[in-house]
């Protein structure tokens, strides 16, 4: 019987091989290593050639790639394995995981800066976490490219009539990142106009690049400002896994109440943890309280917030500051996805 020492040491250093095999997948994103992959079987001279790079640099990250599984070796050399293209570069794609290592290496980088916060109380501001945020827009943009107006709001008949049948719909996305999920919702309503908000003036600028490549830029409008605070008369408000990192929640539920045009709701997709604490939790858990300790906790508490929620989002807590915003039933939607839970309020 393996004991409870060697379990853990085993999990350790298998956490710690996958931690750095992110790495390695980020240097290939970086570098366009995968990229010049993608049309074929590779040497590590023809690598070095094709990216730019170093030739020893190249044969040694070949040599571990394949190791580790994303390539193979045959007689033309190292080529992408079976599926690689579609997880790796395929940003669009359902498939895609890429921003993973991005997640990890922005994590890592600002660790040191936590410890510290861990013994002031303070916090590390979100505009510090530059990986991180390009690894949230990057990993999301998937689910609001083919689920976000193909499966979640038409889930919801409501709304997706009112989006449909109502010309000029205004809808406002509070917390709106790099502007993925206000592109996807113009995209699959032609008729609304959308306005974005997120406190991070960079992933403002990067939103209004998406609207403009996506050419939604004339519907699809951005400012920089606090979820809180904003303005207007809106048909739907959307919040896309952002309640959580607000410092005042139920301010921005009492001011989305606020904004909302008679027959209008609040939609929102937060994270699908245990109604209640359990230990040891399941991995989608872990996962999320590994971010709430490393980042969500301490980017909320750099706002001298109202109160700093973390990661960890139960429905019980997100029914009872709607409650406490006014909304008098707030439902939980029976929307499946493995990483979100969906609610509407009106």
């Amino acid at each position: 019987m393996t004991s409870p020492t060697a379990i853990l040491g085993e999990r350790l250093l298998g956490a710690l091989t996958g931690a750095l095999e992110l790495c390695t997948v980020e240097l290939g994103r970086r570098l366009g290593l995968y990229t010049a992959l993608r049309d074929g079987p590779r040497t590590p001279a023809g690598l070095a050639t094709a990216a730019g790079i170093d030739e020893r640099y190249a044969r040694e990250w070949l040599e571990q790639q394949a190791a580790a599984g994303f390539l193979n070796l045959g007689d033309d050399g190292f080529a992408l394995a079976p599926g690689v293209a579609e997880v790796l570069l395929d940003e669009d794609g359902p498939a895609y995981a890429g921003a993973a290592g991005e997640f990890a290496l922005g994590i890592a980088l600002l660790t040191p800066r936590v410890v510290e916060a861990f013994r002031t109380g303070a916090g590390v501001p979100y505009t510090e976490y530059g990986h991180v945020r390009h690894g949230i827009a990057g990993f999301n943009r998937p689910m609001f490219t083919h689920l976000l107006g193909g499966e979640w709001l038409p889930a919801v008949p409501g709304i997706d009539r009112r989006l449909r049948d109502l010309p000029g719909a205004r809808v406002l996305d509070l917390g709106c990142g790099m502007g993925h999920s206000s592109v996807a919702m113009a995209r699959a309503y032609p008729a609304i106009t959308v306005h974005g908000v997120d406190l991070d003036e960079h992933s403002i600028s990067e939103a209004r690049r998406v609207a403009a490549e996506a050419g939604v830029a004339d519907r699809v409008g951005f400012s920089t400002g606090d979820a809180v605070a904003a303005a207007g008369a809106y048909d739907l408000v959307t919040v896309f896994e952002a309640l959580h990192d607000m410092g005042d929640p139920v301010g921005v539920l009492r001011n989305a109440r606020e904004l909302l045009a008679p027959g209008g709701s609040v939609f929102i997709a937060d994270e699908r943890v245990a109604d209640e604490f359990t230990a040891p939790a399941g991995e989608v858990e872990r996962l999320q309280y590994a971010f709430s300790v490393l980042h969500c906790l301490p980017a909320t508490r750099a706002e001298d917030p109202v109160l700093a929620n973390g990661t960890i989002l139960r429905t019980p807590t997100l029914l009872g500051w709607a409650r406490e915003a006014g909304f008098t039933t707030p439902e939980v939607l029976g929307i499946e996805n493995e990483f979100w839970r969906f609610y509407r309020l009106r």
